[in-house]
């Protein structure tokens, strides 16, 4: 039987990874013991004297000896085991492909049991269904074509992508793959920037229909795979308070929420955003679903938009706010917490009595806590009263790893304003 390398960890360093969380950073490991053949002797280093090949599976035990579970070391990353598995290697790696294969139609079931082959919807959600590092989304094209987008963004499945896209195949059947793996976080795991077909081939352009809306995806250009999926219930949600009202979407990326209010009614909506590119995707949506007299697409700086919008006296019935993350790290919370406040308490001064307010945080660094936090001080400071209609977060196909506060990073927030 081959033995695997051992990571062996710091005292009490252990809670979080029993708790579920899934990650070992280097500054947690102790030492390391590994031999070159089954025949030497064990050798004892710190990580900083390892030569354990980067990508190889390793045991992750406790300072007292204690065995946690089975990963990949990558010693390129500060996370330098993502964990794949709480039994030990030899049970992983005995059937490599038949370990992946599970993994991977695990999740396409799970989701099979919410949505239909027409829809479109996050097929694997990294660590939060067990395959770290690995995200794919499924795009039902209007002209019946499937379309799978991944990302490899850690060693941890990069090393495995011939198992993981092998089981793609065979559990979904898709007419083509594409690969966006132009990331800045793959430099950090020592891993080069790439995209482009990795099985057939079709149109990076695609048309999907949400909420029977029409919408335009770039997945070769678009931000991250193309398309922001998770929203897509919160976008049907906020539709229903939007019938016969005057709403402003901002932040808009594809113009997705004004759209869906579009389509619940509306009796004029402005989409806003600052990227040109964007704004030239929004209006392409607006023709594409005959709203060109309802919707208005707007390039502006969202935060100059709302102050210009509050000294001309405008008003609006509901306000849609899902900015990007103005925080990617634990040190810059309290200058978000800043930005979040100011558009949130600028929107609820633009918003008419009892106004609906659907208000957004998709950084996992900015908690629940922060969150409702900065809506409590924006109402204070705008001089207005706030009920919570609804808590919200991501869909069904985005699941909360229990551990893992990463796979709980979207906020979304139905707000009555007063």
């Amino acid at each position: 039987m081959k033995v695997y390398p051992r990571v062996f960890l710091n005292a009490k360093e252990e809670k979080e990874i029993q708790t579920g969380f899934p990650w070992v950073f280097d500054n947690e490991i102790s030492h390391v013991k590994y031999r070159e053949t089954e025949a030497d002797e064990w050798n004892q280093t710190a990580l900083t004297e390892c030569t354990v090949k980067n990508g190889s599976g390793v045991e992750v035990f406790t300072k007292a000896g204690g065995f946690l579970g089975t990963g990949i070391i990558n010693r390129n990353s500060k996370i330098t085991v993502r964990l794949i598995s709480s039994e030990h290697a030899d049970k992983v790696f005995e059937d490599v492909d038949s370990f992946w294969e599970k993994r991977v139609f695990d999740a396409v079931n799970i989701r099979r049991t919410h949505y239909s082959e027409k829809d479109s919807y996050r097929l694997i959600f990294a660590e939060a269904d067990f395959i770290p590092g690995l995200i794919v989304e499924r795009y039902a094209d209007t002209r019946g074509k499937v379309v799978l987008v991944v990302q490899f963004l850690a060693m941890a499945c990069d090393v495995f992508r011939k198992q993981i896209l092998d089981a793609l195949k065979k559990a979904c059947s898709p007419d083509a793959i594409y690969e966006r793996d132009d990331a800045d976080v793959r430099s950090k795991e020592g891993l080069p920037s790439t995209s482009g077909w990795i099985y057939g081939e079709y149109e990076t352009s695609l048309q999907i229909l949400e909420n029977e809306v029409i919408l335009n995806v770039d997945i070769a250009n678009g931000q991250k795979t193309g398309y922001f999926l998770d929203q897509k219930d919160n976008r049907r949600l906020a539709a229903t308070f939007c019938h016969g009202k005057k709403v402003l979407d901002t932040f808009t990326h594809t113009g997705a929420f004004g759209l869906n209010a579009f389509k619940a009614g509306a009796k004029e909506v402005v989409s806003v955003d600052i990227s040109p590119e964007a704004v030239e995707m929004v209006n392409r949506n607006i023709h594409d679903n005959h709203a060109d007299k309802v919707c208005t697409a707007v390039c502006a700086d969202v935060f100059d938009l709302l102050k210009e919008y509050e000294k001309e006296g405008r008003k609006f019935d509901v306000i849609i706010l899902d900015p990007p993350a103005f925080t990617k790290s634990a040190k810059a919370i309290q200058k978000a917490y800043g930005g979040y406040k100011e558009i949130n308490l600028r929107a609820m001064r633009l918003l008419n009595d009892g106004g609906i307010l659907v208000t957004c945080s998709c950084s996992h660094f900015f908690d629940s806590h922060y969150f409702y936090d900065m809506l409590m001080h924006a109402a204070m400071d705008s001089h207005k009263r706030v009920q919570i209609l609804e808590k919200r977060g991501a869909g069904p196909d985005h699941p909360v790893l229990l551990g893992y506060p990463k796979s709980e990073y979207l906020k979304c927030a139905i707000c009555r304003v007063m």
